[in-house]
């Protein structure tokens, strides 16, 4: 149970649901309220694809280019650690996502599915949470259900994001993402310093 928990509030950190609500109104704003609400379930369903095609091929990926799960662990703990970095200095996803709204016929895939939803920092963590070499297949399973489970409290998260943003608005989004990357940043100097271990043999 403690491991689901963990593991949970992980993903919550990494994906940051509420940091999506403010890219979703700005990107549907031109939409009525049926139009949102079959894109936010049509994104959501996109992002678990995406992630589910990451965590299945991830680790063949990873053996095909001959890269050393200690390298992984370092390069995706530095990529992660990047990634909280503009969560707790930056403005948010709101800033970094809503320039990328270009065309709003499209807003389905992009920015709402990616990167909103299933950013580089998901698709780097999935990876290395299914790692054949550290997580059996049960453990992997357990995190796969808890990746799904994740990009469903978005959706809900989406589908109700008029009245989240009118009871905490774009400030404690922003506050909420802040306590998110910080999180996530342990996490990333965590699974670097488990590479370094692991590569030096240290006990």
């Amino acid at each position: 149970m403690l491991a689901f928990i963990k593991t949970f509030l992980f993903m919550v950190a990494v994906i940051d649901p509420l940091g999506s609500v403010p890219i979703f109104l700005e990107a549907t704003k031109q939409f009525s309220l049926r139009q949102k609400r079959r894109i936010a379930l049509k994104a959501s369903l996109i992002a678990i694809f995406i992630l589910l095609f990451f965590i299945i091929i991830g680790q063949y990926l990873m053996e095909g280019m001959h890269i050393t799960i200690s390298a992984f662990q370092i390069s995706g703990g530095i990529i992660l650690f990047m990634f909280a970095l503009t969560m707790v200095f930056g403005e948010g996803k709101t800033a970094d996502e809503k320039p990328l709204i270009k065309d709003y016929n499209h807003v389905t895939v992009f920015p709402i599915a990616i990167p909103s939803i299933a950013s580089p920092g998901a698709i780097m963590a999935v990876v290395l949470l299914t790692d054949n070499n550290h997580y059996n297949f049960w453990e992997q399973t357990l995190t796969t259900v808890i990746v799904i489970l994740v990009v469903i409290t978005t959706c809900i998260l989406l589908l109700t994001a008029s009245k989240i943003q009118e009871k905490i608005g774009e400030t404690g989004i922003i506050v909420i993402s802040k306590i998110m990357g910080l999180i996530l940043a342990a996490f990333a100097v965590q699974s670097v310093l488990n590479g370094i271990e692991d590569y030096f043999h240290i006990q």
